[in-house]
């Protein structure tokens, strides 16, 4: 086991470097990211760049959402869209070891029209959105994706650096991803005793960008350990994802994380930066081993598409009966991070 990983808390990083033209800076910041990436798995990310008042209108966009009846919520159900966005209601999700969680949220993507040819084609992760009637809700959630996800393409080419690439390696590689955005939602419970609110994991795609207003996250080290992650006022958590994992051929850690219950309502905002549906992710040849012990390859949106149909309950009862499949290459859930190294060693 590498010692580096017994961390207890959580680097910051400052990413304004990638904007700009000193190569100096440029440097330190890959080599800022690599070492958290390899040695912890999650980092916070300052120097972003996001205006506040986006966070401002995304928050009460949320609380408007969420306080609706839970009958309006479900006409929006994500069991009626076939691409996979809209109302999660609380226990429609469960994680490995078939814990239930206590949260409610609102899933999109990149909201594309209804005659976009991979959604007439079937794709289960890639259509439009289900919107909620509710002025201005559309407005202030996808100017928040927008945003978020220019910095998520920033933040990769900064990631590509920590690689030993060049910054444009996966530029071509994200031009309609099913990156997904989560609105989510944990109420005021004034007899939450310290619990799970949401199972262990590790996120499927490249990478997280999270928004959170509230404690409750906490992240696993080498030692197996929960460690605390209170927010940072005006930075994100940023956790490497499944995905980047394989890139790195486990140099970089997929870190399994879990939200522990909180008496206090909690909203969270993660953005999951993916790649194109279709892109091949495999070792890059700088991480090869060569002896056999290499991660084997997936297909980003196939990764992405098998773990929700895992977790989610209206997929899994279509898995049950037989009207949907998993890809070949369908990994279990919780294949990856440091819950999968505790559990193989």
């Amino acid at each position: 086991m590498n010692a580096k990983r017994d961390f207890t808390s959580l680097p910051v990083i400052d990413l304004s470097a990638i904007r700009g033209t000193d190569e100096a800076a440029r440097a330190r910041l890959a080599r800022e990211l690599h070492d958290a990436a390899r040695d912890v798995g999650f980092l916070y990310l300052t120097g972003h760049g996001m205006a506040p008042e986006l966070f401002d209108g995304l928050i009460d966009a949320a609380k408007s959402f969420f306080a609706l009846p839970l009958d309006e919520k479900m006409k929006v159900y994500i069991g009626q869209s076939t691409d996979h966005r809209g109302y999660v209601p609380e226990g429609e999700e469960v994680f490995y070891g078939a814990t239930k969680d206590l949260k409610e949220a609102f899933d999109l993507s990149v909201d594309l029209p209804a005659d976009d040819p991979d959604y007439l084609a079937g794709n289960p992760m890639l259509g439009p959105n289900q919107w909620p009637d509710m002025p201005g809700f559309r407005e202030k959630v996808y100017a928040y994706y927008e945003a978020v996800m220019a910095l998520g393409r920033d933040l990769l080419r900064a990631f590509a650096l920590s690689m030993g690439e060049e910054a444009g390696l996966f530029d071509a590689m994200v031009t309609k991803p099913p990156s997904q955005l989560r609105l989510v939602h944990y109420p005021f419970d004034p007899a939450a005793k310290d619990a799970t609110g949401i199972g262990a994991h590790t996120d499927y795609e490249c990478f997280t960008l999270l928004h959170v207003t509230a404690p409750g996250l906490e992240v696993m080290n080498g030692l197996g350990q929960w460690i605390d992650v209170p927010p940072l006022p005006g930075a994100f958590v940023v956790n490497i994802g499944d995905v980047m994992e394989v890139l790195t051929n486990g140099a970089y850690v997929a870190t399994s994380h879990r939200v522990r219950k909180v008496q206090e309502e909690r909203f969270s905002f993660p953005l999951f930066f993916n790649l194109d549906y279709h892109t091949e992710v495999a070792p890059l040849p700088r991480f090869r081993r060569g002896d056999g012990t290499d991660m084997p390859a997936m297909i980003a949106g196939e990764h992405l598409f098998a773990q929700t149909a895992q977790s989610f309950t209206y997929r899994r009862k279509m898995l049950e009966a037989g009207t949907l499949k998993l890809p070949e290459s369908a990994h279990a859930l919780s294949s990856f991070g440091q819950e999968a190294r505790q559990k193989a060693g």
